[in-house]
């Protein structure tokens, strides 16, 4: 049998909601063994394969999949181990991360800092950021290891997420001292931590101290976390710290634009907003996400100009970015209340196809409560042709407004 490669399967089981599909996928992978697949990619799509059933949550099917592996000959091989560990943990099954990490003697598999990373991996999927310092201070003396950098950053994350940067920052001293490279990572998830806290003053002495006296070079992701915080105010400062990316020869992402839309649309200029979206966002290959999508359909809804959100809609349905549930259910109901009835059923159709079965019965719901039976394409025009841009006839609608959308 010619074998499957990992980039097919990816893309399979990202556009599978049904996880006996999914799963049917991932066995017609692993059975052709396709050499040339490094360890991640074959975890990333086993963790893929595993998210589908918690969608439908079939835990005790993820049990029954993940310990089957067991079996196999590579148990004795760390990032095999590793890859169920991060499983279990991606779809919060901590104990059973945990009660893995701890057979390891009894499977013969070594311990290093990788399977360690592991479970921290999954006590911060797991929300269970209070275990991470404990099983630092316990695990690499118990199995005779050393954390590495990746193993700090972990913790450094949890202390945020636990309210504490401050301690995490005393953990900038401890690897320093241990000769471990603090990396903008790291820095990037206190800074953050602190604004979250609102600890504005410390957040802006750690940026002198890292950036200013330390040399450490801040990236998009750091900037983006200083733009979090001043998101909310006037736009002149998130579009002057925009500025200063750019002249540091930093390149926004669509992260950074997101925050810029926000807050145009928070000082009422919707114009401009949609002008980061056409220009920026299209205009210079920086891809709008569905957090993009999300504002701008919400806030064309808010203003009741549904047929250019249903536009937007179908973008993002090109994309593969499509908003979440209410902001689709606002923009369906919108339509009807309209009188834009092709429409709505058409958006009917396509999210029949693309909900996950965990969202179906829902949106069954408000597609009954609406009156929208199930359809066919109107004679004549197939589904697909409805769903191009040219079918479209809001041609007297202008510009989108947007909604606050956390990045």
């Amino acid at each position: 049998m010619k074998p499957v490669t990992i980039s097919k399967t990816k893309s399979k089981l990202r556009n599978i909601h049904d996880p006996d599909e999914a799963l049917k996928i991932y066995f017609s992978f692993t059975s052709t063994n396709d050499p040339s697949t490094s360890p991640a990619s074959a975890r990333y799509a086993q963790e893929l394969a595993v998210r589908r059933l918690a969608k439908s949550h079939r835990f005790s099917d993820i049990e029954t999949f993940l310990e089957s592996h067991k079996s196999n000959p590579q148990i004795t091989d760390e990032p095999y181990v590793s890859s169920l560990i991060r499983s279990y943990g991606s779809v919060g099954m901590f104990e059973n991360a945990l009660n893995t990490y701890n057979q390891m003697t009894d499977l013969g598999t070594p311990r290093s800092s990788l399977s360690f990373n592991a479970l921290l991996y999954a006590c911060v999927h797991s929300k269970e950021f209070d275990r991470v310092p404990v099983y630092f201070d316990e695990f690499p003396e118990k199995f005779g290891f050393l954390p590495d950098k990746f193993s700090y950053g972990i913790l450094i994350k949890s202390y945020c997420e636990m309210g504490s940067p401050e301690t995490a920052i005393e953990k900038l001293s401890e690897m320093e001292g241990k000769g471990i490279e603090i990396g903008v990572v790291m820095f990037t998830t206190i800074l953050h931590g602190l604004y979250k806290k609102g600890a504005v003053d410390e957040a802006e002495k750690f940026w002198d101290e890292m950036v200013n006296k330390k040399g450490l070079t801040p990236d998009v992701g750091t900037y983006n976390a200083k733009l979090w915080h001043i998101h909310g105010g006037e736009p002149e400062g998130v579009k002057a710290l925009i500025e200063e990316m750019n002249n540091a020869g930093i390149k926004p992402d669509t992260i950074t634009y997101n925050y810029l839309i926000t807050c145009y649309c928070e000082n009422g200029m919707i114009d401009e907003a949609k002008k980061v979206y056409d220009d920026v966002l299209k205009a210079k290959g920086c891809n709008p996400n569905a957090a993009t999508f999300r504002t701008l359909v919400f806030n064309l809804c808010k203003k009741e100009r549904f047929m250019t959100g249903y536009k937007v809609f179908k973008q993002s349905v090109k994309m593969h970015k499509i908003p979440d549930f209410n902001t689709l259910k606002y923009l369906v109901e919108g339509l009807v209340k309209k009188g834009h009835t092709l429409e709505a059923k058409g958006m009917v159709r396509t999210m029949n196809k693309k909900f996950s079965p965990g969202l179906l019965k829902a949106w069954g719901k408000v597609v009954d409560d609406l009156g929208l039976a199930p359809v066919e394409a109107e004679e004549g025009v197939s589904p697909a042709e409805e769903d191009d841009d040219s079918g479209d006839t809001d041609t007297k609608v202008d510009s989108v407004e947007m909604e606050k959308v956390s990045t």
